[in-house]
């Protein structure tokens, strides 16, 4: 694509009772479109929202629009399509981008080279479990090119394919996968930014141990292997305590 002063860029915020974390994400992207010198729109994507998640959003000149899907693909999907920006980019509520992501982004799309892509992810704090997760993303991101986290792409790539593939969980991967496989058509790459990231929310793992996420696959390995055979009741009871009902 060309990139000129006019190009505008949309940030599509998914917020589920976010008052605590909206703004410091909201601040994160206006400082990266300070650093760019290009016209950002902000769109916060409140999904059930009870508390003063939407107020905050619209009182630092974000865009709010108002959902109600338990699919956190569909939220995104909301805000991607309702975008005014010719690039889209994703973000969740409770993390924060860097300031150089969004002029990067604008770059690498500006090569011609690339459909879209995501974004290393850096916790906001480390412990040794900590650690270890952040080495399987590093490796598992390594070994199949499926980059999440922050999502980047032309709005018409995010039209041509669908936006988010719309499943409960596992959303990213799939949605990569959809972008690498449309660029692949084009003659164009999926890849990942190289010089900023995502600043990862530890807030679970504050809550709930950094033990977390080892913790809940060995204690529910029955819920995954039904799921892996058609039943996905138990899992999505899972996914709905971890992610849909979490803040409530």
């Amino acid at each position: 694509m060309k990139i000129t002063d006019k190009t505008a860029v949309t940030v599509v915020v998914p917020a589920h009772n976010e008052e605590k974390y909206v703004a410091r994400c909201i601040r994160s992207v206006r400082e990266a479109e300070r650093y760019c010198g290009k016209t950002v729109e902000m769109i916060v994507v409140c999904n059930r929202c009870t508390d003063k998640t939407a107020e905050i959003a619209q009182s630092l000149g974000a865009r709010v629009l108002f959902n109600e899907d338990r699919c956190i693909a569909k939220v995104r999907n909301a805000g991607i399509f309702a975008a005014k920006g010719d690039v889209v980019v994703t973000i969740d509520c409770d993390n924060r981008m860097t300031k150089g992501t969004i002029k990067e982004i604008l770059y690498l799309l500006g090569t011609g080279k690339y459909i879209g892509g995501g974004a290393p992810m850096r916790f906001e704090r480390y412990s040794f479990p900590l650690f270890l997760n952040d080495i399987m993303c590093r490796v598992m991101f390594g070994i199949t090119g499926l980059y999440c986290g922050i999502f980047w792409a032309e709005k018409k790539s995010f039209t041509e394919t669908g936006g988010f593939v719309e499943k409960k969980a596992m959303e990213d991967a799939a949605t990569a996968k959809r972008l690498k496989a449309y660029g692949r058509q084009l003659g164009k790459k999926y890849t990942t930014l190289r010089h900023n990231y995502l600043i990862n929310s530890t807030r679970k793992y504050d809550d709930l141990g950094d033990m977390l996420y080892f913790r809940l696959v060995f204690s529910n390995l029955t819920a995954f292997a039904k799921a892996a055979l058609g039943d996905r009741r138990e899992l999505d009871k899972l996914l709905d305590r971890l992610f849909y009902d979490y803040n409530k």
